[in-house]
């Protein structure tokens, strides 16, 4: 219990005494400003301003004073400079940590492993407080390696939080982005500055292998079967000596089979047999070397093996009776390899010398396998049926799907437009035929003939198109050589049968005359000498009996009146030139004749006065009775 420090008395109710002279109450101030800094200072009275009887000295004062007598003796020490401020970035400058950790990756797609161990290496930049991952790379792992995380300042939680070296050690597990990494060692210098940081280091643990790598690194087991023979002599002795043989399978009795080569090589150093392909270039076969790999080939097998399935059968001594050997392989004999009977022509030099010192067989003759090829079948065409051209219905025995006989385009680019007409008769025992006359127009672009009958009134015949354009056969020719008719062949007085009736050439036109001088090697003599006298003749004045028949007939008299006026009217008129080639033009058969709407067509667009009265008269006189006009008497009228 307190005393009171007055009387002696407790300090109870009752027992202590109020000085009544005392008005003040209030604490004393303990803060208080010097040299404009706010200090605190120690109260020298109590409430009521009672004075306190302990030691108003701080202990700061005390230490103080204290000191004082070495600086009294020997006066005011001097002080040190400050120490250089280092950043941190210069301090820690290429220092850093280095953890060695590992993490578990799942495998979900795989029978042989259920994870995967993954060894890594953590580094700790102390410059920046930055930290990366990186997973040492390991040669076909086909594993994605290298750097895993690069350099940056890693999270540690949720609230900002980065890691820090203070948070690294032995023995732990951190968390990046998802992945939990297990710390299980550092290097030396990492050791020596955590420990130098006062952090106490857990043990190293010993870092966690992959199962699958570890599975792989184990030796392959191996099955040897014990065998007398020595094998390693064999190998020395025949090491790289290989006997070629060359072999057919013919296997052209099966449907689509074939006679194909083969190359067989025997290798003496282990007695094992290889079957290879030879290709020959674009034989539509996929490039696969080897028809059989190789391997031991039994000749001979147990009982209980033939029975058993071939395809999953092991092959060991216990199921073979007997192997092939280099005996078994001679030129000239066959063997059944596989199903397959090869059928051995022929040997390399060094097989012939093997056999020769090693059997004694010193004669392998080289056997002709070579199948000759049978004649080619002549494609013999069917007899021509008489409808279309021959190359036309030849095409149908060419392809399943015929094709339009080949033309000469340069020809019919040159000759294009360009017919040739004659005037024949027709030569007939009947009395009725001989009076009628026909337009040949032999076609320069394609070598084709068109007949045209020009009609003639009170006739009884139906004149107009009396053939087709086509090509015509001459009559000596056969079905399989076909000649036509060419350009040579129409002259004066030739004789042109055409499909069982004979026509007599009786007048040519202007052009035919022009070409013929033009191109005078296409014909014969003859005919150049038929044209000649024609031309002489046509030069020649007319007897007195054709001028009197002319003369007795007013129509013609009238025609060639009403020429000559109109040729006088209209001499220097535009349309005189190419008028014929614009008619002829549209009269595709050259008969002639066009209809009268495509007469006065042309006419309309080559300016001719068909007003005229000169004109209209000359039209009437060149109308057919059937729509048609006769644009050849109409044509002189305007001509030179």
């Amino acid at each position: 219990m307190v005393s009171n420090p007055v009387h002696g008395l407790p300090l109870l109710p009752g027992t202590s005494f109020k000085d009544f002279t005392k008005t003040a109450f209030h604490r004393s101030q303990t803060l208080g400003y010097r040299n404009g800094y706010a200090i605190v200072r120690r109260p020298t009275v109590g409430i009521g301003g009672d004075r306190l009887q302990f030691n108003q000295l701080s202990q700061a004062e005390l230490d103080e004073l204290a000191n004082k007598a070495p600086v009294l003796t020997y006066g005011q020490p001097k002080q040190a400079p400050p120490a250089d401020f280092i950043p941190a970035h210069v301090a820690f400058d290429k220092k850093v940590l280095k953890f060695d950790a590992y993490f578990q990756e799942d495998v979900p797609m795989s029978t042989e492993e259920h994870y995967r161990i993954r060894q890594v290496n953590i580094y700790y930049y102390l410059e920046d407080d930055s930290m990366s991952v990186i997973e040492p790379v390991v040669e076909n792992s086909g594993i994605p390696q290298g750097k895993l995380i690069k350099r940056q300042r890693l999270a540690k939680n949720d609230r900002g939080d980065h890691y820090h070296w203070k948070d690294l050690n032995r023995g732990i597990n951190i968390t990046i982005y998802g992945k939990t990494f297990r710390i299980v060692d550092c290097d030396r210098f990492t050791q020596v500055f955590l420990e130098s940081q006062g952090i106490e280091l857990n043990p190293p643990e010993k870092m966690a292998l992959d199962p699958y790598t570890e599975l792989r690194k184990q030796p392959l087991r191996k099955y040897v079967t014990p065998s007398d023979f020595d094998q390693l002599k064999q190998f020395l002795t025949f090491d790289k000596q290989v006997l070629r043989f060359y072999a057919i399978w013919d296997d052209t009795d099966s449907m689509y089979g074939e006679c194909r080569t083969y190359v067989i090589h025997y290798y003496l150093m282990d007695d094992t047999v290889e079957i290879r392909e030879v290709h020959e270039r674009n034989d539509g076969r996929d490039p696969f070397p080897l028809l059989m790999n190789r391997q031991s080939m039994p000749k001979v097998l147990v009982e209980n093996a033939k029975n058993f399935p071939q395809c999953v059968l092991e092959i060991s001594d216990q199921e073979v009776l007997e192997w092939y050997t280099a005996k078994d392989f001679i030129v000239g004999k066959s063997l059944t390899i596989l199903g397959r009977t090869f059928f051995i022509y022929d040997c390399d030099p060094f097989t012939r010398r093997y056999y020769k010192e090693k059997f004694g067989i010193a004669d392998l003759p080289r056997i002709d396998v070579s199948k000759q090829e049978p004649p080619p079948v002549k494609q013999e065409l069917p007899p021509y049926n008489g409808y279309g051209l021959v190359e036309d219905s030849a095409q149908n025995c060419f392809s399943l799907i015929p094709k339009a006989p080949k033309k000469d385009i340069i020809k019919m680019l040159v000759n294009d437009n360009k017919v040739l007409r004659y005037l024949a008769a027709l030569e007939s025992p009947i009395p009725e035929d001989k009076d009628r006359r026909f337009v040949f127009s032999y076609f320069l672009a394609t070598d084709m003939i068109s007949i045209f009958e020009p009609p003639v009134r009170n006739s009884g015949i139906i004149g107009g198109k009396y053939l087709g354009r086509t090509k015509v056969v001459k009559p000596y020719s056969t079905v399989d050589n076909p000649i036509y008719y060419g350009p040579g062949d129409f002259f004066i007085g030739a004789v042109i049968e055409v499909f069982g009736h004979r026509f007599i050439i009786l007048d040519t036109d202007e052009y035919v005359l022009k070409y013929m001088e033009s191109n005078a090697a296409q014909y014969s003599p003859e005919a150049l000498a038929s044209i000649q006298n024609h031309v002489r003749k046509r030069e020649a004045p007319a007897p007195e009996s054709e001028s009197k028949q002319t003369e007795k007939d007013p129509g013609v008299q009238e025609l060639e009146a009403l020429i000559d006026t109109i040729q006088k009217q209209l001499k220097d008129h535009s349309c005189k030139e190419n008028i014929r080639e614009a008619f002829q033009i549209y009269d595709k058969e050259a008969s002639g004749y066009v209809d009268r709407e495509m007469f006065f067509k042309i006419c309309e667009s080559l300016n001719v006065p068909i007003d005229d009265s000169l004109v209209k008269e000359l039209i009437r006189i060149c109308s057919h009775g059937e729509g048609k006009i006769n644009y050849y008497n109409f044509v002189r009228a305007f001509s030179n």
